[in-house]
């Protein structure tokens, strides 16, 4: 039956059921084939966001609401892409680099071999001090005073010793030294204690991660996107910025239309973005940045419109979707040169939660 239709269509049927079927791969390859046979259509780049990875889908939304600005169901998966960029792990630490004071192992060196004396030469070297030490025995024996003087050398020093403590000369008779006996201790009996009964606790339930499906059922897509009562009321003719803190969005408008959106970082609770509207007063391509606690030389594409704050390009995070700042309005180096060279001093900016 999907062989029937025209090829545009069937992409697009193919990518709805390859998502219900729960298969990404295969809704990511179709949404891909539609996107190829027409770019211009929201349809291929809501699949795409809805099986692709945070940053990705806020891409594709991007797309999306570029090309149908009112377009309910990619509002909806943006508020849906922002919510899983909130919930990413925060990046791994660094790898654990030893210090300079930890100990450095080395592989030991091996110790060459000494090089073996041939036993030839050990057995000649024996039989010579044999030799040496027959002729000073017989020496001994056929003179007497030689005899005395060897005597005195080996011998008197033991007699002396024996002497000095008080005992006789020891004979051969080996004396039994003390041997101790191991008394053996009597081995403590182990008491059994109670144990305690772990009480069992429910388990928190897991919170599931909310899904971003474009077609929520299987009927047809209305012709007509439904009116969005979210979207800001049109403020003026000409260009114009919407900054929505909820959100931590940013949108460029040109009367009533979106022409483009960008994911941002605005002030934390304790330094706040104010809200209200507000006219760029200045701009700078490049400007140095200081506050308490901080300086930023070179921050880029900076626009004030109320005192020191404005919107501008970031180098030092890129935690978007995060409120992060001292009440600026953070965004990429790439989004903050697109909006710089956009928008004019004199630009509204509405800013509000």
């Amino acid at each position: 039956m999907i062989d029937n239709v025209d090829p545009l269509r069937k992409a697009l049927l193919n990518a709805r059921n390859s998502y219900h079927q729960g298969n990404h791969s295969k809704t990511r390859y179709w949404a891909r084939i539609a996107a190829e046979i027409n770019p211009n259509i929201e349809e291929p780049w809501l699949w795409l966001a809805a099986v692709s990875s945070p940053r990705a889908s806020i891409a594709y939304l991007q797309k999306a609401l570029s090309l149908n600005p009112r377009s309910d169901r990619a509002r909806q998966g943006m508020h849906w892409a922002i919510k899983r960029v909130r919930l990413e792990p925060s990046q791994a630490p660094p790898a654990n680099i030893p210090s300079s004071t930890q100990a450095v192992s080395y592989p030991a060196k091996k110790r060459l071999p000494s090089k073996p004396i041939p036993k030839s030469r050990l057995s000649s070297r024996w039989w010579i001090g044999i030799m040496v030490i027959l002729a000073v025995i017989s020496c001994a024996l056929a003179s007497p005073a030689l005899g005395f003087y060897i005597n005195s050398i080996f011998f008197e020093p033991e007699r002396l010793m024996a002497a000095q403590v008080g005992l006789s000369k020891a004979s051969n008779t080996p004396t039994p030294s003390y041997t101790p006996t191991i008394t053996p201790s009597p081995t403590p009996t182990e008491t059994p204690t109670p144990t305690p009964t772990d009480t069992p606790t429910p388990l928190p339930t897991d919170t599931s991660t909310p899904t971003f499906t474009p077609y929520p059922t299987d009927t047809e897509v209305p012709a007509t996107e439904p009116v969005d009562d979210d979207l800001p009321s049109p403020i003026g003719e000409g260009r114009w910025i919407d900054v929505d803190l909820s959100d931590q969005l940013t949108y460029a408008y040109e009367g009533d239309e979106i022409v483009n959106v960008f994911l941002v970082s605005t002030g934390t609770w304790q330094h706040p973005t104010v809200t209200g509207q507000f006219n760029i007063y200045v701009k700078y391509v490049y400007a140095d940045m200081a506050g308490p606690g901080y300086y930023l030389p070179d921050v880029p594409y900076v626009m004030y419109f109320y005192d020191g704050y404005g919107l501008h390009g970031t180098y030092w995070h890129d935690n978007f979707g995060t409120p992060m700042s001292h009440g600026c309005i953070n965004l990429t180096i790439p989004d903050s040169e697109w909006l710089f060279y956009w928008a004019d001093i004199g630009t509204l900016v509405n800013i509000h939660e």
